[in-house]
């Protein structure tokens, strides 16, 4: 059995990271999203093991010192990781994980499992940016201009990535990064048994 790719996906608030994985997910029943850890407690409605793994601190630090997290971060006084059984398990068993993370997790994670894929989601302009996030109707003017500054600090990383996806319209952006998890699945180095079973 071929096993899964772990994607691993960034982009600037407002870029449509959520809308294009939800769309992914509908189209192939062999995308898993990952599951975090978290020391935070469910809020109504959570359901452990969906939501989130929702751990205890003591734990947590466990398994900081188990070496059990892809990454990790302590964030306002809770811990959020990302456990690297869940994630191998489902690689292992053939379907594909998608992780939607920031630049610094993902760099985390590109030390620990450099085979992974990353993927860069960007808005089509920065005004386009700005103009999705103020018609959420959520953000403050001072939240939205955090966001704008955080989103060009997240830009310094792209060199970092494999590929990225402009996306100015969600079924294309959907579109090419189902054509990236195929390509992906065509390089050599994962074709290896096929090849042997040919040759």
């Amino acid at each position: 059995m071929e096993e899964g790719l772990l994607l691993v996906v960034s982009g600037p608030s407002g870029c449509g990271k959520g809308t294009i994985y939800k769309e992914l997910l509908k189209r192939n029943g062999k995308i898993n999203i990952s599951i975090s850890a978290t020391t935070r407690e469910a809020r109504e409605g959570e359901i452990d093991g969906v939501d989130y793994f929702f751990i205890n601190e003591e734990k947590f630090e466990s398994m900081i010192k188990n070496n059990e997290f892809l990454e990790y971060a302590h964030v306002h006084t809770n811990y959020y990781g990302t456990p690297k059984s869940f994630v191998f398990d489902k690689i292992e068993k053939g379907n594909d994980v998608l992780l939607e993370i920031d630049v610094q997790g993902a760099m985390q994670i590109k030390e620990i499992y450099p085979k992974a894929i990353f993927i860069f989601i960007l808005p089509p302009s920065m005004e386009e940016l700005k103009n999705r996030i103020i018609k959420r109707g959520t953000e403050s003017l001072e939240n939205i201009e955090i966001r704008l500054n955080n989103a060009n600090k997240e830009l310094e990383y792209i060199n970092e990535y494999d590929y990225v996806v402009v996306n100015d319209e969600v079924i294309k952006a959907v579109n090419k990064v189902e054509s990236i998890i195929q390509a992906e699945k065509c390089k050599t180095e994962r074709q290896i048994k096929n090849i042997n079973n040919i040759l």
